[in-house]
């Protein structure tokens, strides 16, 4: 996998988190995982900053400036030839 940044703009507020699991469910990396009844950062260096996890977090625990990610991978695949981005969000 292509990772446009080793540091990202991604938050994650732990204490606000209400543990409903959207964000696993719907980040295409497996950025965050469930660790009890809350959500933790499983892999943060994998996140290419989409902005489902921010869009779907209904507690407001999650925070990222979308599409810079996204945009870095699909700059790369143009660039390396590749039909489609490496980050899910095409």
């Amino acid at each position: 996998m292509f990772n446009a940044y080793e540091q990202n703009t991604l938050t994650f507020n732990a204490a606000l988190c209400t543990g409903c699991g959207m964000c696993v469910a719907v980040c295409p990396h497996a950025v965050f995982a469930m660790n009890g009844r809350k959500a933790v950062l499983s892999s943060p260096q994998a996140c290419m900053e989409c902005g489902a996890c921010q869009m779907n977090c209904i507690a407001g625990a999650i925070r990222v400036e979308s599409g810079v990610g996204c945009a870095a991978a699909m700059i790369h695949a143009a660039l390396t030839g590749r039909k489609e981005p490496t980050c899910g969000c095409a």
